[in-house]
C-alpha cells in the first residue's frame, strides 16, 4: 500500500488556493493544514484543515508534514523553503525560487544538507509546444544556433498591483522578470543553457504610481551554448495579453512558438523533418480579471508524487530554480551600468 502524502500550503492567495485544489486533485495526497496572514473566511477557504496564521506556529504544531507548498510572496519564498526544510519536509516552491541567488543558494545547501527535494513551480515546461522545442534543441535538428528571440508582451494595469499589497514592492516582488517572466527564463535556461546578458533598458512607462521598479525591457544576451538572443518585454499592453512567443533560427531551420503564454507552434520549417501533430496545451491560469501562464499545475504534483514514490527525476530541482534567479539578477545589475 501507497504511503499518503501529507501536505501544507503557504500562502492562500490566487495561486495558493490552485496548490490547494490540485492536492485534492491527486492520489495519495491530503492537505492537513494551511497557513496565511488572513484567516479562512477572509480568504474564503472551506475550514475542513487546521489553519495558522504564521509560520513557526505552523512548524511547531503540526506532526509528519511530507510536502510544504510555498505561495506566500516572492520576498518570503526563501525564508519559508529554508524553514520547511529544516522541519524535515520537502517544499514545493512557487517561482522564483527567490528574489537573490544568494538566498537560493542557502536553500539548496541546506536541502542538500537534509537531504530534501526542492520542487520548484516552472508549469511551462509540462506544454506540448515547450516539450517539443527541447527534444529539437536536444537532438541538434536545427544543428547551429544562430538566434532565440523571446517577445512577452502582457496586460498588468494598476487593478492587478491593487490587489495585493505585496504587487509591485521591490523588496517582495522584485521585478517585473521575476513575476511576469520568469517562466520564460527558465524555457531560455532549460532548452538553451545559460544566458550572459550584454544589453540591457528598462523603462516604466505607466505604473509609475503602482510599482517600485521597470514595467517594460529590452535585453540582448549571449547564449553560453553560442548564438545570439534577445528577449523583450511588457506588462503595458491595454486590455488583455498580447502574446508570449519564442523564436529560434538556426543552421538547418527556423522554429517560432507564439500565442498569449506560448501555447502554440506557428511556424517550423526544418531540413528533411515533418512537423508531428502535438496534444493540445492547457489553457492558462484565469485570475478573472488577468491570465497567465499555462495551467500545468497538475503535472507538477504529478511530478511530487512520482518523485516521492522512487519512479521519477524532479522536472524543475533546485539548481534550475537557482539560475533563474541567477539570470534575472544579471539582467537587472546591467540595467544599472
Amino acid at each position: 500500500m501507497k504511503k499518503e502524502i501529507r501536505f501544507v500550503v503557504i500562502g492562500c492567495g490566487r495561486i495558493g488556493k490552485r496548490h490547494i485544489e490540485m492536492i485534492g486533485a491527486i492520489e495519495g495526497a491530503t492537505l492537513i493544514a494551511t497557513c496565511d496572514l488572513k484567516n479562512l473566511r477572509e480568504l474564503g477557504i472551506s475550514d475542513h484543515y487546521d489553519h495558522y496564521t504564521d509560520s513557526k506556529s505552523l512548524f511547531n504544531e503540526v506532526k509528519d508534514i511530507d510536502v510544504v507548498a510555498i505561495a506566500t510572496p516572492n520576498g518570503l519564498h526563501a525564508e519559508h523553503a529554508l524553514q520547511c526544510i529544516k522541519y524535515g519536509a520537502h517544499p514545493i516552491i512557487e517561482k522564483p525560487m527567490s528574489l537573490r541567488s544568494v538566498d537560493a543558494e542557502k536553500v539548496l545547501h541546506e536541502a542538500l544538507q537534509k537531504g530534501r527535494y526542492v520542487f520548484g513551480v516552472m508549469q511551462n515546461r509540462y506544454s506540448p509546444p515547450s516539450k517539443w522545442l527541447k527534444e529539437i534543441i536536444s537532438s541538434e535538428k536545427l544543428g547551429e544556433i544562430y538566434m532565440v528571440h523571446v517577445d512577452c508582451f502582457w496586460n498588468r494595469d494598476d487593478r492587478y498591483y491593487k490587489s495585493g499589497d505585496w504587487h509591485g514592492s521591490k523588496n517582495l516582488d522584485g521585478g517585473t522578470l521575476f513575476t511576469q517572466f520568469s517562466h520564460f527564463i527558465d524555457i531560455l535556461y532549460w532548452v538553451f543553457g545559460d544566458v550572459y546578458p550584454t544589453h540591457v533598458d528598462v523603462h516604466n512607462f505607466n505604473h509609475k504610481e503602482s510599482i517600485d521598479f521597470e514595467d517594460s525591457g529590452m535585453v540582448h544576451f549571449n547564449l553560453a551554448s553560442g548564438g545570439k538572443g534577445s528577449l523583450n518585454y511588457s506588462t503595458s499592453v491595454w486590455g488583455s495579453n498580447l502574446e508570449s512567443s519564442l523564436t529560434v533560427i538556426g543552421e538547418n531551420g527556423s522554429i517560432k512558438i507564439a500565442g498569449q503564454y506560448m501555447n502554440e507552434v506557428m511556424h517550423c520549417n526544418i531540413k528533411n523533418y515533418t512537423m508531428p501533430k502535438l496534444e493540445a496545451s492547457n489553457p492558462p491560469n484565469n485570475y478573472g480579471e488577468y491570465k497567465g501562464s499555462a495551467a500545468n499545475h497538475i503535472y507538477v504534483y504529478e511530478n511530487v508524487m512520482s518523485v516521492l514514490a522512487g519512479d521519477s527525476s524532479i522536472t524543475t530541482n533546485a539548481l534550475e530554480g537557482l539560475k533563474v534567479v541567477d539570470i534575472i539578477e544579471r539582467i537587472y545589475q546591467m540595467s544599472k551600468k
